[in-house]
């Protein structure tokens, strides 16, 4: 596993690459105190999570999320120092897939990690087979998502939304479910996180809301997955 951290503090790349080395041996460590830097490392470097500081003095969290998203669905932590709810539910909304608090524990910092990795990249877990549903394909194995044969580009949440939705196919996920599954149990109560991403996520799979032929909504409760061909 490649993790490219973006940070110009040089004690937390420290503690933040001795906190996975622990956790991870084999991990390979690349860092970069500037942002713009930070993007083409993205690029050039393809790795399997970035981890961000939400301070860098050359960009904005915004925009830095806004330009890695453009060309990477690399899973993406932000190490936050004194953002608001309205700051993160921003973030999460442009593309970040967790959030840690600086300063950080080692046990909160690893717990997040392996917990993103999880549903984001199933890390430790045995590759899947592929599943054909209609026209959408899903590998498990590579995360990849197809739509007519066409590869569909979707963030780290968009392809955890959908995979959820897919594995349990004609059954109705709440709102809470999905949240808890995906965001954490900290997220519960803000359905417009799955308001938001299943309607980013239906704009790819051009899944029309008023008359879908994948993602369904069930009013008041959540969503559910059946294909029409």
């Amino acid at each position: 596993m490649k993790v490219l951290i973006i940070e110009d503090n040089r004690q937390v790349i420290r503690d933040v690459s001795f906190c996975l080395r622990v956790a991870y041996p084999e991990v390979v460590i690349v860092s970069v105190a500037e942002g713009a830097k930070g993007i083409e490392m993205v690029e050039t470097e393809s790795p399997d999570l970035v981890m961000a500081d939400s301070s860098l003095p050359d960009i904005d969290t915004l925009d830095l999320v806004d330009q890695i998203r453009e060309f990477s669905d690399v899973s993406l932590v932000i190490l936050s120092e004194a953002e608001t709810d309205i700051d993160r539910a921003r973030g999460l909304e442009a593309g970040v897939d967790e959030y840690v608090t600086k300063p950080f524990s080692p046990m909160e910092l690893l717990a997040r990690v392996r917990a993103l990795l999880r549903r984001t990249q199933g890390l430790g877990f045995k590759p899947q087979r592929m599943v054909s549903i209609g026209k959408l394909s899903i590998n498990f194995a590579t995360y990849e998502v197809f739509l007519s044969g066409n590869q569909v580009k979707l963030t780290p949440i968009e392809y955890q939304l959908l995979s959820e939705l897919v594995r349990n196919e004609g059954r109705v996920l709440t709102h809470r479910s999905l949240i808890e599954k995906i965001w954490g149990p900290e997220y519960v109560g803000d359905f417009s996180l799955t308001k938001r991403h299943i309607y980013r996520l239906r704009q790819k799979l051009h899944d029309d809301p008023d008359n879908p032929r994948m993602i369904h909504t069930e009013r008041g409760v959540g969503y559910k997955f059946i294909a029409r061909t």
